[in-house]
């Protein structure tokens, strides 16, 4: 991406699958938001139309997959996988194959690949941590008995190009690894070891439409503020859902509930995403105005709807990986802390059992990552639970804390697979006075 701005393109990010992270880099890099695509929570014709949609003005378009090409909801089909959308927009697929400890089995990979699904458009490769260019050589030789998947470059292993790792990813954006001289020194490599013309000029592709292309409509605000947390510890946001939210009359103001004082004057309403709360939970604890001002908030009625870090914000106390307490916001009667190991991972379709945004027996598709647990008992007779869902083995949960009009997930919903949460989300708050 950064190699291609460098020539003068305008470069449009996409992202396969439930990702915040990777998204908010590419967003670093081309300056513009990147969009997540994903063959199970959102329709067809949703990712198709916001592909189309979102390439306008744009001279090219990179979309990053998800794990290896046909890994997805399961085993057993290509959903959710970066393969189902790339047929479904009828793109060409690179793979980028990890080459540090192979040679001519890079061939018997790619092949693979090409032929585990003859519908899918594997065109070439790119090979990554190659050794040098007698490794690289080595590789091209090997791809010699496949002509008609191209070799496009071989990127060397660099100790000196690295973004560091925690337990949810990488880093995220907001805390500076991925700099301009760090972007720069991509661009280069890129340059050096990728042929770009060859690349751009093999993957021209005919753009298809939705199957029932909505004009696009400019966004109508009747200044229904919503403060939406924005900082170190919360920046899971599907930029969708932030749109979908201003297309239905919202105004959106960031803040920070690490370091402002208090809310942005005139809020009607808070959202409160993802993001690593537990490493920045002295900070969000010291900030006890923001703390009161958002129970405050809560108490008085107004519309809070918070997702995974933003529903550990709210309760009692966060204890940390390293078993130190925190109190938070404290409008849930129950404790967070963090566990050594994954607590859940995967999607989820929710069915709203109690009206809250949105009215009962609706359904909303999203997606659950976390370390972190609530502990204490979450049943108290002034919290409710909006949300039926299927977790791991097909259990059923009840889950989504409801208290006044504030509701609380460990989900991070897509507003994209249904709309009306967004709309709902803004009424409540429109109407709070």
């Amino acid at each position: 991406m950064s190699a291609l701005r460098q020539r003068g393109l305008k470069v449009q990010p996409f992202k396969i699958g439930p990702d915040f992270i990777d998204p908010a880099l590419h967003a670093k890099v081309c300056g513009v938001p990147s969009y997540n695509l994903d063959g199970w929570m959102l329709s067809q014709n949703y990712n198709r139309q916001s592909f189309r949609n979102n390439l306008r003005g744009r001279n090219v378009a990179v979309i990053e997959g998800m794990m290896g090409l046909y890994d997805g909801r399961s085993g057993a089909t290509d959903e959710g996988s970066t393969a189902e959308m790339a047929k479904l927009l009828g793109l060409p697929v690179i793979l980028i194959i990890d080459a540090s400890a192979m040679a001519r089995s890079v061939a018997a990979m790619a092949l693979g690949y090409r032929l585990f699904d003859r519908k899918s458009n594997v065109m070439g490769v790119i090979f990554n941590r190659i050794a040098g260019t007698g490794h690289l050589n080595y590789l091209k030789e090997a791809m010699t008995s496949l002509p008609t998947l191209e070799c496009f470059g071989g990127i060397p292993i660099r100790s000196d190009i690295n973004i560091p790792e925690r337990h949810l990813g990488l880093t995220v954006a907001e805390e500076g690894s991925l700099h301009k001289r760090m972007i720069n020194k991509l661009a280069r490599l890129i340059e050096e070891h990728i042929d770009l013309n060859r690349l751009l000029e093999k993957t021209q592709t005919k753009i298809r439409g939705p199957a029932n292309e909505t004009k696009r409509t400019s966004a109508a605000t009747d200044n229904t503020l919503i403060a939406v947390g924005s900082d170190r510890a919360f920046c899971f946001y599907y930029p969708d859902n932030l749109q979908l939210i201003e297309k239905a009359g919202a105004k959106l103001k960031r803040f920070s509930p690490m370091t402002d004082p208090n809310l942005p004057a005139g809020t009607k309403g808070i959202y409160l995403g993802g993001g690593y709360p537990e490493l920045f939970a002295k900070q969000l604890s010291q900030n006890r105005t923001m703390r009161a001002a958002i129970r405050h908030f809560v108490e008085a009625g107004g519309p809070v709807y918070a997702e995974c870090g933003g529903l550990m914000y709210l309760t009692e106390t966060l204890t940390d990986c390293a078993r130190r307490r925190y109190p938070m916001v404290g409008v849930y009667p129950f404790k967070t802390r963090m566990l050594p190991r994954l607590k859940a991972l995967g999607y989820r379709e929710v069915v709203i059992a109690k009206q809250t945004f949105i009215k009962a027996q609706e359904k909303i598709k999203g997606h659950e990552f976390h370390y972190s647990e609530l502990c204490g008992s979450v049943r108290s007779k002034k919290i409710q639970t909006a949300y039926s869902m299927e977790g791991p083995g097909k259990t059923k949960i009840s889950e989504g804390y409801h208290y006044k009009n504030c509701l609380g997930s460990y989900v991070h919903l897509h507003f994209g697979s249904n709309p009306e949460f967004a709309r709902g989300f803004v009424a409540a708050c429109r109407d709070s006075g």
